[in-house]
């Protein structure tokens, strides 16, 4: 299929979206809280998966999956809290999008639950030793962390997972071909003009 030109038949108005799509129940507006309440702490504790979305001050986007032990991003308060930054391939996409834009959204998933808590606000790279060497797993203490102040934060329906099967593995395409992701590495390199020796 040739390239598809999305701007000529873009819908650029709120209003436009509003005529196809309508206007939302008030409930599903005044679900939005601006605090972490207790449901929200809670669901947080038992997730040991979170998706990070940031931009940086261009708009260009960067989502990033966050997995750890249940418990591992801190809740410090009502208002704020904590993602250790673990030792990775030191990209750090999600931290140089935070300096220059602090604004940010994320997912937090629980296995087997289908509803997913959605949390934005604004966050900022952290050095704070006190929260940091709480934050120990396999015996390493974070460099660094992101730290969350806290805006909106409310459950999302579960219509996406739910019809996605994520969590009932009997309705998985058991058919499943892929190639191994090293091949799809060394792939990806090559299109960029990188040599690989076998």
């Amino acid at each position: 299929m040739k390239k598809v030109n999305f701007i000529e038949e873009a819908i650029t108005s709120e209003k436009e979206i509003r005529e196809i799509v309508g206007a939302p129940h008030e409930f599903i507006i005044k679900k939005a809280i601006s605090i972490m309440d207790e449901h929200c702490r809670q669901f947080i504790s038992k997730s040991p998966l979170c998706f990070l979305s940031t931009s940086d001050a261009e708009g260009n986007c960067d989502v990033s999956p966050r997995g750890d032990g249940p418990g591992a991003i801190k809740v410090l308060n009502p208002h704020q809290l904590v993602i250790p930054d673990r030792l990775g391939n030191r990209r750090v996409d999600s931290m140089l999008n935070i300096v220059s834009n602090p604004h940010i959204g994320l997912i937090f998933l629980i296995p087997g639950i289908e509803e997913v808590l959605r949390i934005n606000g604004r966050a900022y790279i952290t050095q704070n030793k006190e929260i940091l060497n709480e934050m120990i797993w396999e015996n390493q203490v974070p460099s660094l962390g992101i730290g969350v102040d806290i805006e909106e934060c409310f459950f999302h329906c579960p219509r996406a997972l739910k019809t996605s099967n994520i969590w009932h593995p009997e309705k998985w395409d058991k058919n499943v071909d892929i190639p191994s992701m090293k091949e799809i590495f060394y792939d990806h390199l090559k299109i960029n003009g990188v040599e690989i020796k076998e």
